[in-house]
């Protein structure tokens, strides 16, 4: 087995986006968050993504801007450093070292230079004792600085950001963890710490879960499980402190946050709703509902334009002064686990698979973006816990991407197990698809796998599910019978079973003559034009957990995985056992493109990767140790460009890209070098075809006029009085890639175009002499032309008769027709010539 580095495991977007609270800028132009181990720079109007600010070698936790530049933002991470960043350029400006792992972090303006961190008490990143340190940034010209003035400022405080909080611009600092909340004075240096029940009069949980501190005046607002928000009052003395209590969350508030001024508090919970409440007036509130998920994080711009909130579906809503959401940024949803697989979408090549209750995400793997939700269940989702709704479970698509096919499931206590099974067509006009059929219990259990049969010369449809009843169905899209209104329905065309045993999954042959389905320890072999069973594999003792038919050259195998660690490969010719090998094999996939087969198997609590082919003993390429814990999702992404690799190793990569989730939902895939450094390369170089149009904008931004040698000298001296205007391609390239939201205002690229587009005026001097020169001329040529008639008209008459018909025919010419042949004889025609002669 070789394995060559040339390949690299690398993260391919999906990340989560609300893991920390988002920044918004000062001119709310731009958002932050974290993303993994970068910092993701959005665009507020066009939801776009300008940059990823990476440097970071492990989980980012938190972001913060510079108080004193509002151009430069921080960011914090659990591989023990602090990072200065310039967000618009994208540029790494300092790195503190700290030394330990950061949960958290927080500045004011009234702290110059220093900033507050969480760290663990200890350096084991699973210490549950947490501390707020104070660090003393020092001044270096370095862009590696380690720091060593660290001063513990609170010990024993809780890990989550929203936890802490500071307040009047850095006077004091409020921490709540548990029942307790801790206020640290930072002129008196002293600290006050203030307790509640556990349980109040009426049985609601007093414990704290979010602090907020009001930017102008003395007052903190809480938190806390059971739904209600206290505001503190009388703070700074110990014994004589108040509190008022607001309630309208019916759960647990999870965010808290004042605008700027201070004039509104904002609240968010698993209701979905934003809630505003007036300042000193908290019987005044307003509403902002069905923001489609529980909100998790609540920010607030610094010119108070707009609200962001984070919410549990991986997404950021950006609000107009809780008027109206102006922008969703969403990122690939991620919930407990993934019940559909990762599927790709042969239409729009996105990958799709199970996101927001009861819908199916079609995510970008390009762009590193949602593309649309599909609505499958269609119903409105109640978020109350221990209610039992419908989720999707399965999905799937034919090969042309017209058909889709869905699962939906309830099981409610003490009730049966309600089944859907809807089938989808993709409707042209809406570009969407519409719901065909939906049959109610297609099977009295669970349904364990199902597939289309991927032939692109038969005419009808089929699909195949196999369900935990002990039988298989084949279901057949055909045509209607009774009116031509009615268009083509799904009805079930055959109904197998083998001795009573279950069926645990079912696999189509490229071509669509063959169907196997296992049933636990045997595989079965069906002919889809007959249903005849054609024949039965077995193997060694254990249940069968994948079935994957060869491609192209190695369509005559079959290959499966059992439960006993084994990899079976049958030869369908001679329908014996070709070979098998001893394989912990969590996932069997085939590339659609290529014979390549893809083994992931769990090894020590690692994942790895075997490429090979079923005709060949030996793996094309092998990778130890991809990532921890077991891979059960992963799936060949067809490639907008073929690959040219030369190389045997990375050859199977040429016409797909395999993307594989991790047990912690990481989107994963596999990179080599040559195409990481030509995706390093473009990020760097816009690239764009110079074939461009001759229009006024190309002329303005692109290539040089070409004028003639004559005029060179006054075109030169008029563009010295003109703006310069940018040369080359490089300005052409950065106007036509570049998103319209960095680009320079219209006012400014105005007056150079129409400049462009004006005639050039010369100066009257030289408009005068140039006349006087042409005039000159003129009379020159005048002369010339009254003393050849005069010498003409003195010769003796020596004309023919011919000669004489022909002056009698030519016609005299004006003086204007005169000019006009004299300047039509100093035309150069040689172009024409030249013509000619090729």
């Amino acid at each position: 087995m070789v394995e060559h580095a040339d390949i690299r495991v690398v993260h391919r977007g999906g990340s989560i986006i609300n893991f920390r609270q988002p920044v918004v800028t000062n001119d709310s132009r731009f958002l932050l968050c974290a993303s993994g181990e970068c910092v993701k720079v959005f665009s507020t109007s066009t939801e776009e993504c300008i940059h990823n600010l990476q440097g970071h070698t492990d989980l980012v936790t938190g972001v913060l801007l510079r108080p004193s530049n509002h151009l430069q933002v921080y960011s914090c991470s659990a591989d023990g450093t602090v990072r200065l960043w310039d967000f618009t350029d994208g540029i790494l400006i300092k790195t503190y070292v700290i030394g330990y792992p950061i949960c958290s972090l927080y500045a004011s303006a009234k702290h110059e230079g220093v900033i507050f961190i969480i760290t663990p008490k200890l350096t084991d990143k699973r210490s549950e004792l947490f501390q707020l340190v104070a660090v003393h940034l020092p001044q270096s010209g370095d862009q590696l600085v380690e720091t060593r003035e660290l001063s513990a400022v609170l010990s024993n405080v809780s890990s989550k950001p929203a936890a802490t909080a500071f307040g009047q611009g850095g006077e004091y600092l409020a921490s709540v963890k548990g029942l307790q909340m801790e206020v640290y004075f930072f002129r008196k240096e002293k600290s006050y710490t203030f307790s509640l029940k556990e349980d109040n009069k009426k049985g609601g949980r007093n414990t704290f879960t979010c602090v907020a501190c009001h930017p102008k005046d003395d007052c903190i607002a809480t938190g806390h499980e059971d739904g209600k928000i206290r505001l503190w009052r009388n703070f700074n003395h110990k014994k004589e402190y108040t509190y008022s209590t607001l309630h309208w969350h019916h759960s647990a508030v999870s965010s808290l946050c004042f605008t700027p001024e201070g004039t509104n508090l904002l609240s968010g919970g698993v209701e979905s709703v934003l809630v505003q409440w007036r300042y000193n007036q908290e019987s005044q509130r307003d509403f902002l509902p069905r923001l489609g998920a529980a909100i998790t994080h609540i920010a607030v711009s610094p010119d108070g334009a707009l609200f962001c909130t984070s919410h549990s579906d991986n997404k950021i809503s950006i609000i107009q002064s809780c008027v109206k959401v102006s922008a969703v940024i969403q990122g690939l949803v991620k919930g407990e686990s993934v019940k559909t697989d990762l599927i790709v979408d042969p239409r729009s090549k996105a990958l799709v698979l199970n996101g927001k209750p009861g819908h199916l995400q079609f995510y970008s793997l390009h762009r590193d973006k949602l593309l649309y939700n599909l609505d499958i269940v269609q119903q409105e989702y109640i978020h109350e816990l221990g209610l039992d709704q419908f989720e999707v479970v399965k999905a799937a698509f034919d090969a042309s991407g017209s058909c889709l096919a869905t699962v939906e499931e309830r099981q409610q206590k003490g009730a049966e197990l309600e089944i859907n099974l809807k089938l989808w067509a993709f409707d042209e006009q809406t570009q969407s698809f519409v719901l065909n059929t939906t049959i109610s219990t297609p099977h009295d259990a669970r349904i364990t796998a199902m597939c289309f049969r991927h032939d692109a010369d038969c005419q009808t449809t089929m699909l195949v599910s196999t369900s935990q009843d002990g039988h298989f169905k084949a279901w057949q899209l055909a045509a209607a019978a009774h009116t031509e209104e009615e268009g083509p329905s799904w009805s079930c065309d055959f109904v197998g079973a083998y001795h009573s045993l279950v069926p645990k999954c079912c696999c189509f042959s490229a071509d669509g003559s063959l169907l196997a389905v296992s049933f636990q320890e045997v595989v079965t072999v069906w002919s889809p034009a007959s249903w005849e069973l054609l024949t039965t594999l077995s193997q060694p003792p254990g249940a069968i957990r994948d079935l994957c038919f060869g491609r192209l050259s190695c369509s005559k195998y079959l290959l499966g995985t059992t439960d006993s660690s084994l990899l079976c490969c049958w030869n369908l010719l001679t329908c014996s056992l070709e070979w098998s090998t001893s394989m912990d094999v969590s996932l069997l996939l085939s590339d659609p493109l290529s014979e390549n087969m893809v083994a992931f198997c769990c090894e020590s609590g690692c994942t790895d990767l075997f490429v090979f082919k079923p005709s060949e003993p030996r793996p094309l390429f092998s990778q130890k140790a991809v990532c921890s814990g077991r891979v059960t999702h992963a799936v060949f992404a067809p490639r907008e460009e073929m690959l040219e690799s030369c190389e045997e190793s990375s050859q199977w990569l040429n016409r797909s890209q395999l993307y594989f989730l991790t047990q912690h939902m990481d989107l994963m895939t596999f990179i080599t070098k040559v195409e990481e450094d030509r995706l390093m390369a473009s990020s760097k170089q816009l690239v764009i075809d110079d074939s461009v149009a001759m229009t006024p904008f190309y002329l303005l931004l692109g290539k040089h006029r070409q004028e003639q040698q004559e005029d060179q000298d006054a075109v030169s001296s008029q563009s010295s009085e003109r703006a310069p205007l940018p040369h080359s391609s490089v300005a052409i390239k950065e106007l036509l890639q570049t998103p319209a939201h960095v680009l320079p205002s219209t006012t400014f690229l105005c007056s150079m175009f129409l400049q462009s587009l004006l005639i050039p005026v010369t100066d009257n001097r030289e408009e005068k002499k140039h006349a006087e020169e042409e005039m000159e001329s003129e009379k020159e040529e005048e002369d010339s032309s009254e003393e050849e008639m005069e010498s003409s008209a003195s010769r003796p008459e020596q004309a023919s008769g011919s000669g004489l018909a022909a002056e009698l025919a030519a016609p005299t010419l004006t003086k204007a027709q005169s000019r006009e042949l004299r300047r039509l004889k100093k035309v150069d025609h040689s172009w024409l010539s030249e013509l000619l002669d090729s």
